[in-house]
């Protein structure tokens, strides 16, 4: 948006003077075209168009809908530009409204609905001396001492959106609503607290799970952090108040806090869906369940509970279709490691391993994986705890150890299935290690996770485990370590001008950088809620077995010398994966350095 600095100030203070009241259209495309931001054409062309029809939507909308021109570029105005544009003139910030950062709770505490909704407001900070209300009429202000007085508060106006303005209090003063009504519903209890002892004397009322305050709650929960792009809800009790946590692009964001009432209530809402037992509390459970997205697909969410020292915390991971099964270049892979993997995943027969920490995406890799060798022609079997995503092409089992269905005892029922492909979802200790060696030696082809550092790293904790160099030689076809780095947001990334290639070579000591080198820096716009970053993709390292390998392969190997060898036979380190992904502009230096091992 182009400043209106040329204006005087003098003549910008006389339109501040003049103008009270609601704000007109007509008055805003006059100070567009005094401003400069608009040609005087585009000024009369527009008065034209919505002098035909009146209208009660708000100005801002109402122009945007008609797309004005901007005269520096000729870009449509929308109505966030018009919006930071009626901030500037008014004199007034301009805050994009971001529902993570909103306290709910004290928002309605603040004013009630039928008030914000009549003076087109709504608080959306409030700290101990002032309350930020947003609107976008800013030359009324007539509610202000009104609030000020109720709040015992001074007010701070922001100017926003006025369509965000619109949704978020309707949002939010239902969940404040759904909240209450909940609460009243179930008094205050604490339950399975282990610091009950001070609130044995209040009210053992307990809330039901079919509430309806409840059901709206939770509804309100799952919506929303579908819309937030969250990869994790968190639901977590604290002494005084529960936390619900989103995790967006791998880091946590604080949504809410409930009362313990209330989160106890949610938990058990969940537990009922998921066909978990609701009673239990003192040892942790694993559930799914299945729902939509507001736009119709099916998403998967699996749910884990663990008993703490306040209440029952529970966890729920979304997987999102879209996002779990994708092909090789959308989840990072480089040309060179790409058809290194392709060439692996056609072999008839042996292990395929990949690595990780928890959370680095290895059971997407899996999958889309899996999906693509998974033809009409093959038998596709998997053994998993708990299995992530119902997949109709592969023939899923989930490990009961109350039942002694273990690893190792699926995979050996697996083996008189007839499979051609078998995924193992972790392998843990020698049982499940030996049976995966059996069914690679009998002509099967094994895909497993193990949770090591990086790809060398996994013949070593095979060893440990006990199986012996000849088999992992006789078996092992190859290792992928991965890493997830947040991607830098498309819409708002700018060319990093300060950052020089020595830096980066120096990173990624002993190898040699060669290449382009584009860097890009985050800045934070609407897109990526004022982050930098958009989405996650994944850094691979892959080691391949060849025979110069298997002869480094002994009960007294050294892991310098398989990394040596690794990297003669094309394995690129995941930090040089990283700095080639930095170096094209796609993440930033800090995301590498923090989610890859260094170089040895």
């Amino acid at each position: 948006m182009p400043p209106h600095s040329h204006r005087s100030t003098t003549a910008q203070d006389s339109a501040h003077a003049k103008h009270h009241g609601p704000l007109d259209w007509r008055r805003v495309v006059e100070w567009l075209s005094a401003d400069g931001v608009i040609s005087p054409d585009e000024a009369q062309r527009t008065i034209a168009r919505c002098s035909q029809a009146e209208s009660r939507q708000n100005p801002l909308v109402r122009l945007a809908n008609v797309a004005m021109e901007r005269a520096s570029d000729g870009k449509p105005l929308d109505v966030d530009m018009l919006t930071e544009y009626l901030a500037q003139r008014s004199g007034l910030e301009y805050l994009r409204i971001d529902p993570l950062k909103v306290d709910v709770g004290k928002v309605a505490d603040t004013m009630s609905a039928t008030y914000a909704e009549r003076h087109k407001v709504l608080p959306v900070q409030v700290t101990a001396k002032e309350v930020v209300v947003a609107t976008a009429e800013p030359f009324i202000d007539d509610w202000v001492a009104e609030v000020e007085r109720q709040s015992k508060r001074t007010v701070r106006r922001v100017i926003a959106n006025p369509q965000d303005i619109q949704r978020y209090t309707a949002e939010f003063f239902a969940l404040a609503k759904s909240v209450r009504a909940a609460q009243k519903a179930g008094g205050t209890t604490v339950s399975n607290s282990f610091e009950q002892l001070v609130e044995l004397g209040k009210t053992n009322k307990q809330l039901d799970a079919n509430d309806q305050g409840v059901i709206r709650v939770v509804d309100w929960l799952w919506q929303y952090a579908f819309d937030q792009r969250a990869s994790d809800i968190h639901l977590e009790p604290r002494r005084e108040q529960g936390v619900i946590r989103f995790r967006i692009d791998g880091v946590l964001h604080q949504v809410y806090q409930m009362p313990m009432g209330v989160l106890n209530a949610m938990t058990a809402r969940i537990k009922l869906l998921g066909r978990m037992d609701v009673i239990e509390k003192r040892r942790p459970l694993d559930g799914r369940i299945k729902t939509r997205n507001p736009s119709g697909d099916e998403i998967e969410m699996r749910i884990s509970t663990l008993p703490t020292a306040f209440g029952e915390k529970m966890v729920m991971r979304i997987f999102d279709p879209e996002t779990t099964v994708k092909d090789l270049d959308a989840l990072g892979f480089s040309a060179h490691d790409g058809a290194r993997w392709e060439s692996l995943v056609k072999r008839p027969h042996g292990i395929i391993l990949v690595t990780g920490p928890t959370g680095s995406g290895k059971t997407t890799t899996l999958y889309s994986t899996l999906k693509r060798i998974a033809t009409e022609e093959v038998n596709v079997s998997t053994v998993e705890d708990p299995i992530e995503m119902i997949e109709p092409a592969f023939n899923q089992t989930q490990v009961q150890p109350q039942l002694d269905l273990g690893f190792a005892q699926g995979l050996r029922a697996l083996m008189r299935q007839d499979p051609d492909i078998i995924m193992v979802g972790e392998i843990r200790d020698l049982e499940t290690a030996e049976m995966a060696v059996q069914a690679a030696l009998t002509g099967h082809l094994v895909f497993s996770t193990l949770h090591t550092n990086d790809a060398p790293s996994a013949i070593t904790r095979l060893m440990e485990l006990g199986v012996p160099a000849y088999l992992i030689n006789a078996t092992l076809l190859g290792v992928l370590a991965q890493r997830l780095v947040r991607t830098l947001c498309k819409h708002c990334r700018v060319r990093d001008d300060d950052s020089n290639r020595e830096v980066l070579a120096e990173m990624i000591k002993p190898w040699q950088f060669s290449g382009g080198y584009k860097p890009f820096k985050p800045v934070g716009c609407v897109e990526c809620r004022m982050t930098g970053f958009l989405g996650r993709m994944g850094l691979y390292e892959l080691l391949t077995v060849t025979e110069a390998f298997k002869g480094k392969v002994t009960s007294d190997h050294s892991i310098e010398s398989l990394r040596r060898q690794a990297i003669a036979d094309g394995m690129r380190p995941l930090r040089l994966a990283g700095a080639l992904r930095v170096a094209e502009g796609v993440t930033v230096m800090e995301e590498v350095l923090a989610a890859t091992p260094p170089l040895v």
